[in-house]
């Protein structure tokens, strides 16, 4: 048989499946690549199988869901490629004491100097893609010791010592491995950067082999200050709380911060000591709103994950399971559902510790989801569908009218409205990131996306750590969106949102994904493949996707497609012809789906299940 009538197969299988008292999949064969993971005790999800194990390794040692995801969370760090060190972290737990969901902000902000001012002296539209400029200030090692502290079991000591293993030396993958041979021309402006990368200098491949026992002395030595801050804290009567505190006090006040500043500043970055030690970890309340009766919960308006939000409440006014998992129908108006919420989200979001007020209410309302839905036109694609205004659902006076006019109004023959989708232009769109997710029979829960500091990285000095690329993140001009001009001490709106949804009560799926821009479109896809077509949550993470660019890219030049649509080259010949009348600008591709890593929680059963991408290196452990 055919790949395509195996695929049009399955997706006619998928739509016949009925639903029981519990999801009906429970029975079925397993017809994915991958088979999901099962487990009652633990699960341990990342996308790196070597930081799968770190995860594993901390459970069998004792070690509870928050433990197992700061040790994964430590050895991905190690392992460059989508993250490091000093890129941010961001991540919702599931409390089974409080039975809440908690938000963590370890996004790093922009350091003293990070003015639009600055930037356009340099000649520049927004901040740069790489280098020292690039930086915000380091937040996941904040945020690795903030989760552990507040809500794990073990030392620093012992959730570090897979990652400090890995840093004495270990055998890198294929992909890191490929990643800094493709930028070391880059690599090659910053000195610290070569002497850690680049192993060869000189000959004809310079960066590791695939195999090869790649060594991070700097790395190491730096998480052996952080671990003896820890352990001479503890020798000194501390808890273990105070002695993780003490190591963090190390990295942003201590020795660690003054040699990152230092190096940051000798490249030509901005980051000061002090910066480091004002920056702080949040605990924040989460975004949430409700579908169907499942909450669905994502971070603030600091990341994108309110557009998923938004667009589930826009989605609830149709009826998507009639219209068939990705019928023509069924992509058109969730094409356009998400456009109408990134549009939102070009021009609303931003971080709300600064001025001016974001309308969340407005834009997360019902109500204003309603309006928004009766704006889908159902035959055609809409290019201009742009921000809505939800001051009024808020009962308030949009501020911004004149704005919105010129936003509106924009030429879709503007380079920057109509981009080509090319190989650059896609590897902006979805730069860098991993997912991490964990789960314990006690009942904590943890969704982390972190990300910053990918190959090419400038690393600060002799610390090892590799400086975040977030900053281009933020816009110079506040007719792009006034709630997001960059400004010391400001978090620049990110693209990472990790996700939580729970169902009557207790946690029903744990849910993030890698890619950019692309995180909430397929996230978005992922959640209402399980909920509207009873797939299993390994056929969900493999399931074909489809991607729009009508948004705003987060990187680079901030460009978009308008129309732009990515579908699966399995796609039917009579789905891509009713698009292509519908006004899309259709490209496509072999992979569609993920990289997504998830857990379901089945309480029939009282198990788990996991799925990860069958794209990539995303791994899964659990028992």
């Amino acid at each position: 048989m055919k790949p395509l009538r195996l695929v049009l197969l399955a997706f006619a299988l998928l739509l016949i499946k009925k639903e029981s008292k519990a999801q009906a999949f429970n029975n079925l064969p397993v017809t994915t690549q991958k088979p999901p993971l099962h487990g009652k005790h633990w699960m341990a999800i990342t996308g790196k199988p070597l930081a799968a194990t770190a995860g594993a390794m901390t459970f069998t040692k004792g070690g509870n869901a928050i433990d197992a995801a700061c040790a994964m969370l430590a050895a991905t760090c190690t392992m460059w490629d989508v993250l490091s060190w000093g890129g941010e972290t961001q991540a919702l737990i599931y409390n089974p004491k409080t039975k809440k969901v908690i938000a963590i902000n370890a996004h790093g902000v922009a350091p003293t100097g990070a003015t639009p001012e600055f930037y356009k002296s340099k000649g520049m539209k927004y901040p740069p893609q790489y280098g020292p400029l690039a930086a915000v200030t380091p937040g996941t090692p904040g945020g690795l010791m903030t989760m552990l502290a507040e809500y794990g079991t073990m030392s620093l000591k012992e959730v570090l010592a897979p990652a400090m293993q890995m840093a004495a030396g270990y055998p890198i993958e294929a992909q890191t491995a490929n990643s800094i041979e493709k930028g070391k021309d880059m690599i090659k402006q910053w000195p610290y950067s070569k002497k850690v990368f680049l192993p060869h200098l000189g000959a004809n491949r310079e960066a590791p082999d695939a195999g090869e026992i790649f060594v991070q002395k700097d790395l190491l030595e730096t998480l052996k200050k952080l671990v003896n801050a820890e352990q001479q804290a503890l020798a000194k009567g501390k808890n273990r709380k105070d002695a993780i505190y003490a190591a963090y006090d190390v990295f942003y006040k201590g020795e660690i911060a003054k040699e990152f500043s230092r190096g940051c500043r000798e490249q030509g970055g901005l980051i000061t000591e002090q910066d480091l030690a004002n920056w702080k970890v949040k605990i924040e309340e989460p975004m949430m709103t409700t579908y169907k009766g499942i909450e669905v919960y994502k971070l603030q308006q600091w990341t994108q994950g309110p557009a998923m939000l938004q667009a589930l409440n826009i989605l609830e006014n149709f009826d998507l399971k009639s219209m068939g998992y990705n019928s023509t129908r069924y992509i058109h108006t969730l094409y356009q559902a998400m456009n109408l919420a990134f549009a939102d989200r070009d021009f609303y979001y931003g971080d709300p510790a600064f001025g001016p007020e974001e309308p969340m209410k407005g834009l997360l309302s019902k109500e204003y989801a309603k309006e928004r839905s009766k704006q889908i036109n159902p035959e055609m694609n809409d290019p201009k569908a742009g921000p809505g205004d939800p001051y009024p659902f808020e009962g308030k006076a949009n501020p911004y009218q004149d704005m919105l006019k010129k936003w509106g109004s924009a030429s879709l023959l503007d380079p920057k409205n109509n981009a080509t989708l090319d190989t650059k232009f896609e590897a902006d769109f979805t730069a860098g990131t991993t997912s991490i997710e964990a789960t314990d029979e006690e009942g904590w829960v943890v969704s982390v996306t972190p990300s910053g500091g990918w190959v090419p990285a400038c690393i600060a000095g002799n610390t090892g750590i590799g400086m975040s690329q977030r900053m281009q993140a933020f816009v110079l001009d506040p007719k792009e969106n006034p709630f997001n001009v960059v400004e010391p001490g400001k978090r620049p709106r990110v693209t990472l949102t990790p996700s939580l949804a729970l169902k009557d009560g207790k946690p029903f799926l744990s849910f993030a994904k890698q890619a950019g821009d692309e995180q909430d479109q397929l996230l978005l896809q992922f959640f209402l493949n399980m909920v509207e077509f009873n797939m299993t949550v390994q056929e969900a993470c493999e399931a074909p996707s489809f991607k729009t660019f009508q948004m705003y890219s987060s990187f680079g030049d901030h460009e978009r497609i308008n129309g732009g649509l990515t579908l699966n080259e399995a796609m039917p010949d009579w789905t891509r012809k009713d698009l292509g009348r519908m006004g899309y600008k259709i490209n496509y591709q072999d992979r569609t789906s993920g990289p997504i890593n998830a857990i379901y929680f089945d309480w029939e059963h009282g198990s788990f299940w996991g799925g990860s991408s069958n794209h990539g290196e995303d791994y899964g452990i659990g028992w």
